[in-house]
C-alpha cells in the first residue's frame, strides 16, 4: 500500500510502499478514505524535540481519519465489514489505574495512532475494536475525518458549564473555530475569539463568535468595552500553545474564572500566578477526548445543531491527494487556511 512516513530521524516525510497492516483477532481493518492533518503531523514532519523523543522510525504518521471497514478479527462483534467508521487515535492499555477506573483517556501506557503505531496517512489502518466509532453510511468523509479534532472541541468546550457564561477562545484554528459552534450550541452569552490570521477569525465568526479580535493589531479589553462586560470572561478555553494568549486570558478573565488548555507550547513560559491565585482562577489541562463520552456528545450535537454542521464542512478549506502532501503541509503552515484534509481514496 501507499504510506507517507517518518523513515529516518530528521527532517522530511517520504511517500513509500509498505505493507498492509496486519488485523488481529480483535483489530478492525479500515480502508482509508479520507485523513485530516493535524499540528501532531506538522511537528513530526520538522522533527523537533518532541517528534524526536515520541517517533521511532520507520513510522506511517497520521491519526485523523474516516474509512471503511474492510476487514475485522475474529474475536469482534461490536462492528462489521462494510460500515462506515472513524478511529480513535488513543489506544490505551487497560490496565493501569486510570483504565481500571473508566478514566482512559488518562492511560499512562498510550499508544497514539500515527505517532507510536502504524498512521493513516496510507491506504490501509489498523486498530483494535475498541478504537472504532462506526458512523452513518451517507457521511461525507472529509466531515468523518474530523472527529478527531471536533472530538477535541468538544472536551475543552464542554470542561466547565457555558450557559449564560461569557467565553474567550484564544486561537482560531479549526478546533478554536468549532469549539465556538459549540460554546454557542451549549448556550454561552458572549464569545469572542483570538487570532492573528484574518481569514481564521472570519471562520470563527461564521461559528457564532460575538467578536473576533485579531491580536496582531487589537487588544482583548477592548472586546469587553464593545460588548458591555464590566467583570471578565467566566470561561477561556486556550487553544492556541502560545504563551501571550494564556497569559492575555488571565489578564482578562472575572474572579473565580475558569481556564482549559488544549494547545501546546513548544517550551515552558512564566504566567502571573499571583493573578491566578488573587482572582482564584481555575486552569485545567485537556487532552484529547473524554473515551468515550465526548465521541458521544459530538455525535449527538453534529446530529442536532446546523450551527456545528456548517462549521466543520466550513473548517475544510483545502484538500489535496496524497501524493501532493508537501502542498498540504506548506497551506498548513500558512495559516492562510483551516482544516487541510488529505484525499487517500481519491473519493472527494
Amino acid at each position: 500500500m501507499k504510506a507517507l512516513a517518518k523513515t529516518h530521524a530528521g527532517p522530511g516525510l517520504e511517500l513509500i510502499d509498505r505493507p498492509e497492516p496486519v488485523c488481529g483477532p480483535q483489530d478492525v481493518k479500515i480502508r482509508v478514505l479520507a485523513a485530516g492533518l493535524c499540528g501532531t503531523d506538522l511537528h513530526l514532519e520538522q522533527w523537533d524535540e518532541w517528534a524526536a523523543r515520541e517517533v521511532q522510525p520507520p513510522m506511517t504518521i497520521g491519526h485523523e481519519f474516516f474509512g471503511e471497514i474492510v476487514e475485522t478479527g475474529e474475536d469482534v462483534t461490536s462492528c462489521h465489514v462494510g460500515q462506515m467508521a472513524s478511529g480513535e487515535g488513543h489506544v490505551v492499555c487497560g490496565t493501569c489505574r486510570n483504565c481500571r477506573a473508566g478514566r482512559r483517556q488518562m492511560c499512562i501506557n498510550v499508544s497514539s495512532v500515527g505517532v507510536n503505531r502504524g498512521g493513516a496517512f496510507a491506504e490501509y489502518v489498523v486498530i483494535p475494536a475498541s478504537n472504532v466509532w462506526v458512523q452513518p453510511r451517507d457521511m461525507r468523509p472529509e466531515v468523518g475525518a474530523l472527529f478527531d479534532p471536533l472530538g477535541n472541541a468538544t472536551h475543552t468546550a464542554l470542561m466547565y458549564p457555558l450557559v449564560g457564561e461569557d467565553v474567550l477562545i484564544t486561537g482560531a484554528g479549526p478546533i478554536g473555530v468549532m469549539a465556538a459552534a459549540i460554546a454557542r450550541h451549549a448556550g454561552a452569552r458572549y464569545i469572542v475569539v483570538t487570532d492573528v490570521s484574518d481569514v481564521r477569525l472570519g471562520l470563527a465568526r461564521d461559528a457564532g463568535a460575538d467578536l473576533v479580535v485579531n491580536v496582531g493589531r487589537e487588544h482583548i479589553i477592548d472586546a469587553q468595552r464593545m460588548l458591555g462586560m464590566s467583570e471578565g470572561f467566566d470561561v477561556a478555553l486556550e487553544m492556541s500553545g502560545n504563551p501571550a494568549a494564556l497569559r492575555e486570558a488571565i489578564e482578562n478573565m472575572n474572579h473565580g474564572g475558569s481556564i482549559a488548555l488544549l494547545g501546546l507550547p513548544k517550551e515552558g513560559f512564566a504566567i502571573d500566578f499571583g493573578k491566578v491565585i488573587t482572582h482564584m482562577l481555575t486552569i485545567r489541562g485537556v487532552y484529547g477526548r473524554e473515551m468515550y463520552e465526548t465521541w458521544y456528545a459530538a455525535s449527538a450535537m453534529l446530529q442536532t445543531s446546523t450551527l456545528l454542521q456548517d462549521t466543520v464542512s466550513s473548517v475544510i478549506t483545502h484538500t489535496f491527494p496524497l501524493e501532493e502532501w508537501p502542498a498540504a503541509w506548506e497551506t498548513a503552515r500558512s495559516g492562510h487556511c483551516g482544516k487541510v484534509v488529505l484525499d487517500i481514496a481519491g473519493t472527494l
